[in-house]
């Protein structure tokens, strides 16, 4: 398949990308035909999803929000994707310009976006880099003299935990990413979950396995699990739009039907 222009070179075309899939359903520009047609077949039996996908983003923008007003100043996002507009260093340099970000992502088509996108922006970056390897991301974060670990951090991991399979041990990915961060830091996580699903929504996961990176359900429980002994804010693990919304008009009557839980939870252990 010929390469579209400004493509990166061996960008396999052949196969759909998670990350340009869900830019295709935030209204993004950065996506190909391949993942056109993966998105519109996930969409014909969940005609919700694209609904889904934003109400992520309104969860991350929410949540990074509450950082900010907590003190955070500095935020590693793994697993950010491909740059639409909301970004984190967006939301955050609106209100505190001295606000750094980190960008993380395994798909080369998102990371050559953010790179582009962020030019000229000296606080913020993106590394290519696999979730499943923290020892190197928070080795590289470190170098890159964008996150500083000695103090708190806000780390992002909105919509990425759940394409880590069980096979390769999320809990103890976390556990790292969690051992790095300095008392104060606060991690934030949303997942999608088989929980108050109906069957179309789990057979969409199903389609994912036609991705690079197919999607691993998990309870309320297993996202929980996630955080450790660090303290879940209130509400708790919810789904997306329970989240501390806005407005009690922007809950949905049904937010379950987003497929997706979100939380926050703070590093309340004493240094030392």
């Amino acid at each position: 398949m010929q390469q579209p222009d400004g493509t990166p070179a061996g960008i396999d075309l052949s196969r759909p990308s998670a990350a340009r899939v869900y830019d295709y359903f935030l209204g993004g520009a950065h996506n190909f035909e391949v993942d056109r047609q993966l998105a519109e077949q996930i969409a014909a039996m969940t005609p919700n999803l694209p609904a889904t996908m934003r109400a992520g983003r309104e969860f991350l923008r929410r949540a990074v929000r509450v950082l900010l007003d907590a003190g955070i100043d500095q935020f590693l996002d793994i697993g950010s994707g491909i740059p639409t507009v909301g970004n984190v260093h967006e939301v955050a340099q609106a209100a505190n310009p001295a606000a750094r970000v980190l960008y993380v992502d395994i798909d080369p088509v998102a990371v050559a976006h953010s790179r582009e996108l962020l030019a000229g922006n000296e606080r913020a970056g993106v590394l290519h880099a696999d979730l499943r390897e923290p020892e190197r991301i928070l080795a590289e974060a470190r170098a890159s003299g964008l996150v500083d670990l000695d103090r708190p951090v806000g780390i992002l991991l909105a919509g990425v935990v759940h394409f880590v399979p069980d096979a390769d041990r999320p809990a103890e990915i976390l556990a790292t990413l969690r051992a790095a961060a300095a008392p104060g830091s606060f991690l934030v996580v949303s997942h999608s979950t088989f929980e108050d699903q109906p069957p179309e929504m789990l057979d969409a996961q199903r389609l994912s396995s036609r991705t690079d990176t197919e999607i691993t359900l998990r309870s309320r429980a297993e996202v929980a699990a996630f955080f450790g002994d660090w303290t879940i804010l209130d509400p708790g693990v919810v789904h997306m739009p329970l989240w501390r919304p806005d407005s009690p008009s922007d809950v949905d009557e049904h937010p379950e039907r987003f497929g997706a839980f979100g939380a926050v939870a703070r590093n309340d252990r004493t240094a030392g």
